[in-house]
């Protein structure tokens, strides 16, 4: 399977010079990165040429690295029901980096595009209907950026008065909301948790022992 997979990456490769960047076969699965702007070109190809014939796109999803100066990367999963096998093809983007839309290649990429777009933000150039479609109508952020607060900005109630659903920022009214990122075990180590100062406090003293009461002389002064 390693083989055929690597024959098929280098033939990825050779066909699409200038678009195919990297083809790597790992673990029994094939990943081909390929540059932004040809990925509509890239894949038309591995949809249409005989030795692909990826007629399936699975999934297409976004994932997120902060750190890198292009902090998204477009995954794209295909699969070849004629040839029974399955390719990832993936690309970087930024966060004002526009990724051509794939959805004249693959119908379905339409809606996983919205996908992306509302959960991480990632832009996609000609989309026919590029709107949100996970959260709601006035959401803000996209929720699944690393960077987004585990709270979010707002929050949602009903409002007798007006009768409709409104808007509100979140107010944070629990007590413990510093979050160090450290274990269980080390993390509580700056606060001390109503009760636990007792642990610490010294042991009350012990009282003396009291000398044993004298009995009361027998009668005649003998004990």
């Amino acid at each position: 399977m390693t083989g055929t997979l690597k024959d098929l990456g280098e033939h990825i490769a050779q066909s699409l010079p200038g678009a195919a960047l990297k083809a790597e076969a790992q673990r029994g699965e094939l990943t081909v990165t390929v540059a932004r702007d040809q990925v509509v070109r890239a894949l038309t190809f591995l949809r249409d040429d005989p030795h692909c014939r990826f007629e399936v796109l699975v999934d297409a999803c976004g994932v997120d690295y902060p750190e890198r100066a292009e902090r998204f990367e477009v995954v794209y999963h295909l699969l070849s029901v004629a040839h029974n096998r399955r390719l990832r093809v993936k690309l970087s983007a930024g966060e004002d980096t526009p990724v051509p839309s794939v959805a004249g290649v693959y119908s379905t990429a339409a809606w996983f595009e919205r996908e992306a777009w509302d959960l991480y933000g990632i832009l996609f150039a000609d989309h026919p209907d590029l709107r949100r479609i996970l959260t709601d109508y006035g959401f803000e952020g996209h929720p699944l950026r690393k960077d987004f607060p585990l709270t979010g900005f707002v929050e949602v109630r009903y409002d007798d008065e007006q009768k409709r659903v409104v808007y509100d920022k979140v107010k944070l009214t629990q007590d413990f909301r510093t979050f160090d990122f450290l274990s269980p075990w080390e993390g509580m180590t700056r606060q001390v948790l109503p009760g636990d100062e007792k642990a610490n406090a010294a042991p009350p003293a012990k009282a003396p022992d009291k000398a044993p009461a004298k009995a009361p002389d027998a009668p005649g002064g003998k004990a």
